[in-house]
């Protein structure tokens, strides 16, 4: 899970009539919920085996440091470094 779970995420802020993402870190157990619901999308999202096959390929997958699930970790933290210079409307 650990190779799934976000340690940051991008919020959208309302500032001045203007709408910025803005990088927060990620709670534990938000981290753990998102990690979750990213295996089982990037699971239920493969074709042709059932699901606990499915599962089991993308939880070995993720271990492996592959897989939509790491992707989509991945995408999350680029986004957030992209926007790190907005991280003071943070409050």
């Amino acid at each position: 899970m650990k190779k799934v779970s976000p340690l940051v995420e991008v919020r959208g802020k309302r500032v001045g009539g203007a709408n910025y993402q803005v990088p927060f870190q990620v709670r534990g157990e938000r981290r753990y919920f998102l990690g979750c619901n990213w295996m089982i999308k990037s699971a239920s999202d493969r074709k042709g085996h059932s699901m606990a096959e499915k599962l089991a390929t993308e939880i070995l997958d993720a271990s492996n440091g592959e897989g939509a699930a790491v992707k989509k970790r991945e995408a999350v933290h680029r986004m957030a470094e992209a926007n790190k210079a907005f991280a003071h409307f943070s409050r």
